[in-house]
């Protein structure tokens, strides 16, 4: 890893170590607004789950404390969870809440150590903290080579969005293109690609499904 990206993800680990100090393990602590739309969010991303009644696995990048493996756990009969992060305080929280939970596991880094059937990325390219936009989408585009890499079936992440009203948005926080990205994912990583901006938030979901003859 070069430095200038270790030097940011310290930076966004140290970001959300401060929240989970300051809220515990709670949606305010990995930097939501509230249990209700984070879970209206995971709602949008296991959307890419298209074996629900079949066992499957996943990888959770950016994981926090855990909270989509609860989502999951009380949707999907069956699968296998993997959680990474960057902030190995949001890894210790996790294991504490989860770690007795069969096949589920947590590791701190900023890449899954195996493939699975999905990946998904939830609020992890929402604070740039001073970065500049280009360097930004930078790094988002490289995460998602990682996500395709790293996912057999497909996978799904969120941004805030671009037509956020203007007097809502904040500086330390990045606003994507739902355009951009979905003509990116569309290109690079598989035919078939859904973008969700319907579900009343200041955000969108991105789906890519991975079929034979994808590159």
């Amino acid at each position: 890893m070069v430095k200038k990206q270790a030097d940011l993800l310290d930076e966004v680990a140290g970001y959300y170590a401060a929240r989970l100090a300051e809220h515990g393990e709670t949606a305010k602590g990995v930097d939501w607004n509230g249990e209700e739309s984070q879970f209206l969010r995971f709602s949008q991303l296991s959307k890419v789950i298209d074996q629900p009644n079949e066992a499957f696995s996943v990888n959770d990048l950016g994981c926090g404390y855990g909270a989509l493996r609860d989502y999951l756990g009380k949707s999907y009969p069956t699968f296998a969870y993997t959680g990474i992060d960057v902030a190995a305080e949001m890894i210790q929280a996790a294991q504490q809440q989860h770690g007795a939970e069969a096949s589920t596991r947590f590791l701190v880094g900023s890449e899954p150590d195996t493939v699975a059937d999905y990946g998904i990325a939830s609020g992890i390219f929402n604070v740039r903290m001073d970065r500049g936009d280009s360097e930004w989408l930078t790094y988002i585009k490289g995460v998602l080579d990682v996500m395709d890499r790293t996912s057999r079936l497909g996978f799904a992440f969120n941004c805030l969005t671009s037509y956020s009203d203007a007097d809502k948005m904040r500086e330390t926080l990045f606003y994507a293109d739902p355009c951009v990205l979905f003509d990116h994912c569309k290109r690079r990583y598989s035919r078939n690609v859904a973008l969700l901006h319907d579900y009343g938030l200041y955000e969108f979901t991105i789906l890519v499904r991975k079929q034979a003859g994808d590159q």
